[in-house]
């Protein structure tokens, strides 16, 4: 008469989540006497349910196996190898026999079992990270890289620029054509040679820079045909 009145079983998982091709750790234990009868694990409730495992038999399938072999209290199992297609919500369930059968003396809560992506191995994950530590630093480098040459190549374009304005400079005979229209050529020439006699004199004591510019096209006047007026500009220190 006091057998089955003290029985109890216990499936303590609700839910739990696996990766797929891993194993999944389905627990549940029994304390108590009971009548006799199996206890199997379900998945599913109702007329869809399927066997995952029975007591009676040895292999009920290849990728279900015994936590604790032969154990009467402990009927945590293993299933290896989960895949999407075993999701669903499983039940550990204590049978009883009858006369006219077996009737479920007492089941658990049901552990509801989903599949979730594979993360990393924790072995790997401090080389993972030092990995992308290295990608990182290799990036701002290749960047850095480019950034300096990219303004090297500006700076020497530049440079270059003004080395051929420079180099492209050609001095051109001075000449003035700021004369009015009735200016004679002799007086002109005359200006000149008094100039070139000035500075001759003083050449000695005397050191003067001239920058030639180019200036707009004017009319042409004297007696250099098709020679560019150009702007004179003195420069003169005293020599040491």
């Amino acid at each position: 008469a006091q057998v089955g009145q003290g029985f109890n079983l216990q499936q303590p998982q609700n839910k739990v989540s696996v990766a797929v091709g891993e194993t999944l750790t389905l627990k549940c234990t029994t304390s108590g006497l009971a009548k006799p009868g199996p206890v199997r694990w379900l998945k599913g409730w109702g007329s869809g349910n399927k066997t995952i495992y029975d007591q009676r038999e040895q292999d009920p399938s290849p990728r279900v196996t015994r936590a604790v072999v032969g154990s009467n209290t402990d009927f945590t199992i293993h299933i290896r190898n989960f895949q999407p297609e075993d999701m669903g919500t499983y039940y550990c369930v204590k049978f009883s026999k009858r006369f006219s059968g077996e009737e479920v003396l007492q089941r658990g809560s049901g552990t509801e079992v989903s599949v979730h992506e594979a993360g990393l191995v924790p072995g790997m994950v401090a080389p993972a990270v030092v990995l992308c530590f290295l990608l990182l630093l290799l990036g701002l480098f290749v960047a850095l890289c480019m950034y300096r040459r990219k303004r090297q190549g500006g700076a020497g374009s530049l440079g270059s620029a003004r080395t051929v304005a420079v180099g492209s400079f050609s001095s051109v005979p001075l000449r003035c054509c700021a004369g009015t229209p009735g200016t004679s050529s002799e007086v002109l020439d005359a200006e000149s040679s008094h100039l070139s006699s000035q500075q001759s004199s003083k050449e000695e004591n005397d050191i003067h820079y001239a920058d030639l510019q180019p200036l707009p096209p004017a009319p042409r006047c004297g007696r250099s045909p098709g020679t560019a007026p150009t702007e004179y500009a003195s420069l003169r220190v005293a020599a040491k």
